[in-house]
């Protein structure tokens, strides 16, 4: 993501508010045109009338529920077919923070839709053509929650583990080349995420919420350094490292063909 891509345009998700208008904000800072997606046509009519006079790039608009198998197509269209695109950043999220007994279906199934399947939609729509091209960057944002489970985050955390470990994944299959994924793990952000999630942001401890702002900064600021995972509120890098050493290390001790000897007949 360098700053001499004038021509360059960057798909931003969810760019109506919070992390995906600043990701909007910074990307049109560093002279990418925008294509952004969200539902609220007023709030994006308006961000790109604010970037725009800001940074002087054009930004295209769609009105898309991401869940909606029309409007996803339409996105999926823009990815694969127009060679400026050069950055999607996967950003639409949705939280319902709530036991699963006293969910709905379609509380669970949307969070699946937007967190699971239209990330992986869109990113397999993009990925041909960047791979093709030998350029492009896909940043897909996840959580804190990816490694975490909570009593009422059991569908939350397990779409956030879905995106770290298909990102992963994914960063295997595009070593070597000129394209880049980024993994970002938020952890708790003062977004409008909050407003629908059933835990209002108001009941969080302030001083653990980070502003969407800083939260983007630092994501670009660890992409830029090269950092294929950034956790943006983690001081101590070394306790990620610590804890995907020993997530190797388990999946290594797993590879034998006979039952443990704890589960074996007398």
């Amino acid at each position: 993501m360098s700053d001499s891509s004038s021509r360059a345009i960057a798909v931003v998700t969810g760019a109506s508010s919070g992390i995906g208008a600043v990701y909007a904000d910074r990307l049109a800072a560093r002279g990418y045109d925008l294509v952004l997606v969200a539902r609220r046509i007023e709030r994006l009519e308006a961000l790109a009338a604010k970037v725009s006079r800001a940074h002087g790039v054009n930004v295209d608009l769609i009105t898309a529920d991401l869940t909606n198998e029309a409007d996803l197509a339409r996105v999926e269209k823009i990815l694969a077919t127009n060679p400026s695109v050069r950055v999607l950043v996967n950003n639409a999220g949705l939280a319902r923070l709530l036991p699963v007994a006293q969910s709905s279906v379609e509380d669970s199934m949307s969070q699946i839709a937007l967190n699971v399947t239209a990330l992986a939609r869109l990113t397999q729509a993009a990925l041909p053509a960047f791979l093709a091209r030998n350029d492009g960057a896909i940043v897909n944002i996840a959580s804190v929650l990816a490694v975490h489970a909570l009593p009422v985050s059991a569908v939350y955390s397990g779409t956030k583990g879905f995106v770290l470990n298909y990102t992963l994944g994914l960063q295997q299959e595009v070593a070597g080349t000129g394209v880049k994924v980024h993994l970002v793990l938020p952890g708790s952000t003062a977004t409008e995420i909050w407003d629908g999630s059933g835990v209002p942001l108001a009941s969080l401890n302030q001083d653990a919420v980070m502003t969407t702002e800083n939260l983007v900064d630092a994501a670009l600021a660890g992409f830029d350094q090269g950092e294929a995972i950034t956790w943006p509120s983690l001081a101590d890098a070394t306790l990620w490292e610590k804890f995907d050493t020993a997530r190797s290390t388990l999946f290594a001790a797993t590879q034998v063909g006979q039952p443990a000897p704890r589960y074996k007949l007398a």
